[in-house]
């Protein structure tokens, strides 16, 4: 993809909270980014999920998501970026476990709904260091003085995708800091390394608190982040644990409806010290500003966590046997954005996610890559 010749436009220094005093924020277009200091003290043991938004919309049933999913307009014809397998070779490090999240061990989930009749499964991803889940893990990061946990994916060599709610704080006009990733996180084992970063970015619309949002600062239209990783040693952490490709538009979707997987660490499934797996059916929903919406267990920790199409290990087909339309496999085309405020067993049991889009990802992703090239290539 080329991404051509652009302006980088520099604001004045802004007067930021949560240690980005004096901070320069770099406004390109559509997108804002700030440089991040990867190596900011993170307090791995008292790190908190962070809280997922919660929408306190009624839920839409499933009868009109149906209707509601074959109205909705993309701004552009569906497309698609490759991913990349790693090499494999693990760089293990040992963090300190949570101690909260340590308490709240929990099991695992069969297939069920919850009260909006919207199915899912829900399961433990035992195989955490193979080449389609290893791109999947923990987001570390800090507000203040407060360390905190959401999930993310890598989609690039060293760009990762997360919500713009693990990285801003919506219209605020400010980011968090100290942003480190863990791909294949798994009880205090970080088998490919922890990532330190350079760069975070977000919609400025989201930055400003003027973005389409049917709950204001919850349910929005570009809920969407990338943040850059530092390379360590030459290598970027794609390198080692690979990366998804990313898909935009409603790339795999048919009227508006697309069969989703979704990784993440929310803290209330074995305590948030693993990675979940939730299969359902992903419906957008044209009055919750064209988010897809999912059946799932996943709770506060799994902000973030990548929404993917075409999940698992490609198989080989024999001729004349071949793929259907938008067949690539392991495509992200939603990260995790909020749920439901009811999450007991009484609830509806529903998360949603930003849509992909030709306006959002694909600009964050060129902008952060004609910033550093060397993390995309």
């Amino acid at each position: 993809m080329g991404f051509g010749t652009r302006i980088a436009v520099y604001a004045a220094a802004l007067t930021l909270t949560a240690g980005l005093a004096h901070a320069q924020v770099n406004k390109n277009g559509d997108t804002v980014a700030v440089a991040t200091n990867g190596k900011a003290k993170i307090d791995y043991e008292n790190a908190k999920p962070f809280k997922l938004p919660r929408s306190n919309a009624a839920p839409v049933s499933q009868a009109a998501l149906l209707a509601d999913g074959a109205s909705v307009k993309f701004p552009g014809a569906p497309g698609f970026e490759k991913g990349a397998e790693g090499d494999g070779k693990e760089t293990p490090k040992k963090l300190p476990v949570s101690k909260a999240l340590a308490e709240e061990e929990d099991g695992v989930a069969p297939q069920e709904y919850g009260t909006n009749k919207h199915p899912y499964t829900t399961s433990l991803s035992q195989f955490y260091s193979q080449g389609y889940y290893r791109p999947a893990g923990k987001l570390f990061f800090k507000d203040g003085s407060s360390s905190f946990v959401c999930s993310a994916s890598l989609i690039k060599r060293g760009l990762v995708v997360t919500a713009a709610h693990c990285v801003s704080s919506f219209g605020a006009r400010r980011f968090y800091t100290g942003f480190q990733f863990v791909p294949a996180y798994n009880k205090g084992t970080a088998p490919f390394g922890v990532w330190t970063s350079v760069q975070a970015r977000v919609m400025t619309s989201y930055f400003n608190g003027t973005d389409s949002c049917a709950v204001s600062g919850v349910v929005c239209a570009n809920d969407v982040a990338v943040i850059v990783l530092a390379a360590q040693s030459g290598a970027y952490a794609g390198a080692r644990a690979g990366y998804y490709g990313y898909g935009y538009n409603g790339y795999s979707y048919v009227n508006g409806q697309a069969a989703i997987t979704q990784l993440g660490y929310p803290v209330a499934l074995n305590g948030g010290l693993e990675q979940i797996r939730t299969d359902s059916q992903g419906s957008v929903s044209a009055s919750n500003s064209n988010n897809t919406i999912i059946g799932s267990l996943q709770t506060g920790g799994s902000s973030g966590g990548p929404w993917l199409v075409n999940f698992g290990l490609t198989p080989t087909l024999t001729a004349p046997t071949g793929f259907g339309s938008a067949g690539r496999h392991n495509i992200v085309v939603g990260a995790t954005s909020w749920g439901y405020t009811d999450t007991s067993a009484s609830g509806p049991k529903e998360q949603g996610a930003s849509p992909f889009t030709s306006a959002n990802i694909v600009s964050l992703v060129n902008a952060a890559c004609a910033d550093f090239p060397a993390a995309c290539q």
